[in-house]
């Protein structure tokens, strides 16, 4: 696959990197159902073998758990992908997930990461979700980066307004934010202010949390575990379920010309924009990864692009009335 800068760094990334949200199991509020490690490891080391170069994960997810899968599937590993993770987001008191962007919360935070990553600096290093307190938690992160503990900083999450904010302490080198064909609120402002600014983008959940890989049914949907957050998503509830259903027989229609799934569809769609450096695509086994990895060279053609538009803006009005 070829690379392209990820903003003002010198990283220069695949189209696909590696999401690492689900592998952090449940017994969190975001947890996506109970997930076997050997299988976590497996799809890892298997999208390293088929040349990605970069995983995105966070100290949330799995409260921790995903950080200490992400090393022990690195372990021998010779060409070591990017590590890309995420801070601010805690438990309080009550067990709650909390946006915390104070000094000390983040310094620890980093710290903790660190350790559980089992390496001396991360690559890049994201305030995962903003509040009041950007100002503060922006000044910590480029501390720490000139302490040498990470390399570059970015963002997840974040609108134009606080961007341009932070943006007077120092620079962004990316953002995170969600974009799919179900996700596209970002194409307004976001994407273009990053363009003209020249922040990577790497957007995560482009194919909406698993509802346009292709193997999404009705049947698995009502299935889904208790713990998996996903049952609470209006995604995949009435009438928007049968809407992205549908939508899913397109991509499928699509791929099929070119060998390619649904999912591959999606998450090429995302890649099309120019304001797009990289999409993150989760991965809970070997197959999973192999499943999505031709969506890093898969191009779709002006024509499709357009199909898929009108195929949308047909199915919102059938819904919407």
């Amino acid at each position: 696959m070829q690379t392209k800068q990820l903003g003002n760094s010198d990283l220069y990334i695949t189209p696909i990197g590696f999401g690492a949200w689900a592998i952090g199991g449940s017994g969190w509020s975001h947890g996506w159902g109970s997930q076997d490690d050997t299988e976590s490891i497996n799809a890892i080391r298997r999208a390293i073998d088929l040349g990605i170069n970069w995983i995105d994960t966070a100290a949330i997810y799995g409260l921790g758990h995903s950080e200490e899968v992400v090393a022990h599937a690195l372990k021998g590993v010779s060409d070591r992908p990017y590590i890309f993770s995420k801070c601010s987001q805690v438990l309080n008191n009550k067990g709650e997930v909390s946006t915390v962007l104070k000094a000390d919360s983040l310094r620890r935070e980093v710290e903790e990461s660190l350790q559980r990553l089992q390496t001396d600096v991360i690559d890049l290093y994201q305030i995962h979700w903003p509040n009041a307190d950007i100002d503060e938690g922006w000044t910590t992160l480029t501390e720490l980066q000139k302490q040498g503990k990470i390399r570059y900083i970015g963002v997840s999450n974040f609108n134009v307004e606080q961007m341009r904010r932070i943006q007077q302490i120092a620079p962004i080198t990316s953002l995170q934010p969600p974009y799919s064909l179900l996700d596209r609120d970002v194409e307004q402002e976001i994407l273009p202010f990053c363009q003209q600014e020249k922040i990577g983008i790497i957007n995560y959940s482009p194919m909406a949390s698993g509802m346009l890989t292709g193997a999404m049914t009705r049947e698995r949907v009502k299935n889904l575990p208790d713990d998996d957050w996903r049952r609470r998503s209006p995604k995949f509830q009435e009438p928007n379920l049968s809407r992205n259903l549908n939508l899913v027989e397109l991509l499928r229609q699509i791929g099929e010309l070119y060998g390619r799934s649904p999912g591959e569809v999606a998450i090429a769609w995302t890649l099309r924009h120019p304001a797009v450096t990289g999409a993150i695509v989760g991965g809970r086994n070997a197959k999973q990864v192999e499943g999505i990895i031709g969506a890093g060279e898969f191009r779709l053609s002006d024509d499709e692009i357009k199909e898929i538009e009108t195929f949308l803006s047909t199915l919102f009005y059938q819904v919407s009335v």
